[in-house]
């Protein structure tokens, strides 16, 4: 590939992921809606608080450390969309892979990690605290579901389980192949997104947004962005490793969107579990449910 080629989609595909998550960030907002019959908010809502919020003035500056926790929780998930393949462009994904695209989404958390440890809120402290600890929680399963699907294509290649889905059909999507692996990355999609019922983190009744008590303005303005990339790189990955990818754009964001429907619709359908009850639920079904997978794939 070109360098200028290759230039041009590592900008355009980060861009693309940013404004493909507003219209996520659309719909989750629609769903909770007409579950909750309310009209819900209009189609440019998300970019208008956008606006908004980094349009505000930020009296209070945490210092140094805690700007670049911010900017290195964004930088995270646009690291992460150039390895993420998608129709037309596949940036660098056939020279990171999985391994690297899994250490790259825990960049996120330990740059909030970063930032709010700065302001020495306690709320902000208790709430990245349990931020982690459910990062603990997903990655167990989510790890075994990558090292099963690595297993299964024979590669840790993105592109290549792509093109093997594809070229086979729908028989051979990883659904289709790994049905336990597939329900045990739902899961662990739950988990990465941080809505109900595994929200430990944010909890507003509780401990006042937790993470967020300290943001304003700008910071308030990169974690929604930030919001809007990690969305977009969940519900891609899934595509990607068990939905086949996209043929083309049209496939490729209907089945991005319609993953999402899942946990979006189940995020305002149940409360908010605690800290225990999530660790005991994603370190036991999701975890029970991909080792079996994990033995029919090595079988």
């Amino acid at each position: 590939m070109h360098w200028a080629e290759l230039i041009a989609e590592l900008v355009l595909m980060p861009l693309v992921a940013f404004i493909v998550g507003l219209f996520m960030v659309l719909m989750m907002r629609k769903i909770a809606a007409k579950l909750q019959r309310r009209v819900g908010p209009p189609v440019l809502q998300p970019l208008y608080d956008i606006v908004k919020l980094f349009g505000k003035k930020t009296q209070t500056s945490h210092g140094l450390l805690h700007d670049f926790g911010i900017v290195m929780a964004v930088g995270g998930y646009v690291a992460a969309e150039t390895l993420l393949p998608v129709p037309g462009m596949n940036g660098i994904a056939e020279k990171g892979g999985m391994i690297t695209l899994l250490y790259l989404t825990m960049i996120p958390s330990l740059g909030l990690a970063l930032g709010v440890g700065q302001c020495a809120n306690p709320n902000g402290s208790i709430g990245i605290s349990r931020a982690l600890t459910a990062m603990l929680a997903y990655d167990i399963p989510f790890v075994i579901v990558i090292a099963g699907v690595a297993m299964h294509f024979g590669t840790t290649n993105l592109v290549d389980v792509v093109a093997q889905q594809q070229a086979g059909g729908f028989e051979s999507w990883g659904a289709v192949q790994m049905p336990l692996l597939a329900l045990a990355g739902l899961f662990a999609l739950q988990g990465m997104l941080g809505k109900q019922p595994f929200e430990i983190y944010v909890a507003p009744a509780e401990i006042a947004t937790g993470p967020m008590v300290e943001m304003g303005g700008k910071f308030l303005g990169g974690l929604f962005v930030m919001q809007c990339f990690q969305l977009y790189t969940a519900s891609v990955l899934y595509v990607t490793l068990f939905l086949g990818g996209g043929e083309n754009w049209i496939t490729f964001l209907a089945k991005s969107f319609a993953v999402l429907v899942v946990p979006m619709s189940l995020a305002f359908l149940f409360p908010r579990y605690r800290t225990e009850d999530m660790l005991a639920m994603l370190w036991k079904w999701p975890v029970i449910l991909g080792l079996i997978g994990l033995v029919f794939v090595t079988n």
